[in-house]
């Protein structure tokens, strides 16, 4: 039994060890690699395991052998499904390890840029002591409007930090999730996503990313927040119109601004769409860890390794996501 695990630069010993235990030949690759050496590697493998990396239906094809994809993680944007479909390969992911860790993620930004910890850190580095003159004004959590775009578990999870632990309202706006879900997690449904945005001290970013949602926050979503808006996200990076973003925070348009995506991983402080947002005291850039502590991993790793486990001993694979993507395969699956 041959397993590939892609992305390698995600340490997950637990996963490698698990594998190698059950005699599994594992082969990791590193991110960033191509296509074509993707194919080649998993000619003859049994499991592709992977986060960031593509997986093309070129790769799929390659595949002679494949009977799974796992993604150790949430997002399978990267996955040709309808590929693996036609294959009868299935694909499975890991939907629920890190929902208050990425929550939580996300609202420690939130609160970062409204206590202007970064740059308030930064100046206390570099001088030793500051006097509390107004260039150093926080704002409080505390009788502020939040907008959720997209109110799944992670965006009620948000919504329960901000509104039961610090006393904002809670605004949400999100098609797929009824007005009496929204009430009993606190929220108050919001229909029109502009005008939830006008009203808004801080928003923050929940939701898959699919064509529906692809640049959701554009020119006109961002026209509409307050200067002093603080946007967050930490779901997928082309939610957002990121070349419209950059412009309307070099034009001082925004409060603030705290990122974990982007659409193309890694940054680099030269020569990226999003280079010039490095350096500022109004913008955190987090490089897609808001789900990195000890207790998400330990998860992480137990329940792929569950999935993998079933693929290898031919048992139909469990499918916990609700993604339509997911819950239209019909073979070697089984839904819990």
């Amino acid at each position: 039994m041959k397993a590939v695990r892609t992305d390698a630069e995600l340490e997950c010993p637990g996963i490698d060890a698990g594998l190698l235990a059950r005699g599994v030949d594992l082969v990791t690759l590193p991110d960033g690699i191509c296509e074509q050496a993707l194919a080649e590697a998993v000619a003859d493998a049994d499991l592709l395991l992977m986060c960031y990396t593509p997986v093309t239906a070129r790769v799929i094809a390659a595949a002679k052998k494949l009977r799974g994809i796992v993604k150790y993680g949430v997002g399978i944007d990267a996955i040709d499904i309808p590929a693996a479909i036609a294959r009868g390969i299935p694909v499975v992911n890991v939907p629920e390890y890190a929902e208050e860790t990425v929550a939580e993620g996300a609202f420690a930004m939130m609160i970062a840029l409204a206590k202007r910890l970064p740059e308030i850190g930064r100046a206390m580095q570099e001088e030793g002591w500051i006097w509390p003159a107004q260039r150093w004004l926080g704002r409080d959590i505390a009788g502020s409007v939040v907008g959720l775009v997209g109110v799944g578990k992670i965006g009620r999870s948000m919504a329960r930090m901000a509104g039961q632990g610090f006393r904002a309202q809670v605004l949400g706006f999100d098609p797929n999730v009824d007005r009496e879900t929204m009430a009993r997690a606190g929220v108050e449904k919001v229909d029109d996503l502009h005008a939830m945005l006008a009203g808004c001290d801080f928003v923050s970013l929940h939701c898959v990313l699919n064509a529906q949602t692809r640049h959701l926050i554009g020119r006109a979503e961002l026209a509409r927040l307050k200067p002093s808006a603080v946007l967050v996200n930490v779901s997928r990076g082309a939610l957002i119109d990121e070349a419209a973003l950059v412009e309307a925070v070099l034009a001082g348009r925004l409060g603030g601004v705290a990122l974990d995506v982007f659409s193309s991983e890694p940054l680099a402080r030269e020569g990226h769409l999003m280079s010039p947002l490095f350096g500022r005291d109004d913008v955190i850039l987090f490089p897609h860890l808001t789900f990195f502590t000890h207790e998400a991993m330990a998860r992480l790793e137990e329940d792929t390794l569950a999935r993998c486990f079933e693929i290898i001993e031919g048992r139909p694979v469990t499918i916990r996501s609700r993604d339509p993507r997911l819950l239209a395969q019909s073979r070697g699956v089984a839904f819990a």
